[in-house]
């Protein structure tokens, strides 16, 4: 079968950036929470996916205003869906420290990109399915950084101004990359596009530093030792 290698390297990807990602959390969240997240991020492409199949066509215009409109709308969506699949999670009592922001975010972020990838594999072939796994599986992970460690300020009692300052800096660090992506090919183009990368391996290594040294000097929250304590007891 020539779609099973890269579906099955599409998996091994996701689940393998989801455990670095999520093993950084010092009080780890309960598994149903973070499958279910995933959930709603795999169903965040769908949505995602349905309103942008009318982009595509655009994509091609002679126009550069017009094509560029269409990447910053297609980074607005997706990084947008993304974002109301993490919030799924900041109501239940399990979200009880910063770093969870950045858990929920990223365990949303990966959701979204094993559909995208798989999506895209059955559309584009196995070649182009493995390499776009490759690339686009950490970068949704990145992309979504800055928002989740602006849901992460909400238990610093950030106001809803923190918030959208991180979904905006997401929108602007996905669209600049697909820009580059949908660019003209040469040294400049993958100059930029690993410049890009860097920047955001360095966001997301700060803010997962930030959100290790409070939980750190805080601890584990009450809640989180309840559950610890009933679980032990079971």
């Amino acid at each position: 079968m020539p779609f099973l290698w890269p579906l099955l390297l599409s998996t091994g990807l996701t689940f393998a950036w989801l455990w670095f990602f999520v093993r950084r959390d010092r009080h780890p969240e309960p598994l149903w929470l973070l499958a279910r997240t995933f959930g709603w991020g795999m169903l965040a492409w769908v949505i995602a996916a349905a309103f942008g199949a009318s982009l595509g066509q655009l994509l091609s215009s002679p126009l550069p205003l017009v094509a560029a409109f269409v990447v910053l709308l297609t980074a607005v969506l997706e990084e947008g869906f993304k974002f109301v699949a993490a919030t799924t999670a900041i109501t239940e009592l399990s979200f009880d420290e910063p770093m969870d922001g950045l858990v929920y975010a990223v365990t949303a972020a990966l959701g979204f990109a094993l559909m995208e990838n798989l999506t895209y594999t059955l559309g584009f072939g196995s070649g182009a399915g493995a390499w776009h796994a490759v690339f686009a599986t950490l970068a949704h992970a990145l992309f979504s950084a800055p928002q989740g460690y602006a849901l992460g300020g909400l238990h610093w009692q950030r106001g809803r101004a923190w918030v959208v300052q991180g979904l905006l800096v997401s929108v602007i660090l996905h669209a600049v990359f697909n820009g580059l992506l949908v660019g003209g090919a040469g040294w400049p183009q993958l100059a930029a596009l690993g410049a890009i990368t860097v920047l955001m391996v360095v966001l997301a290594g700060r803010y997962y530093l930030a959100f290790e040294a409070h939980a750190r000097q805080h601890g584990p929250s009450a809640y989180f030792l309840q559950e610890q304590a009933r679980r032990r007891q079971r």
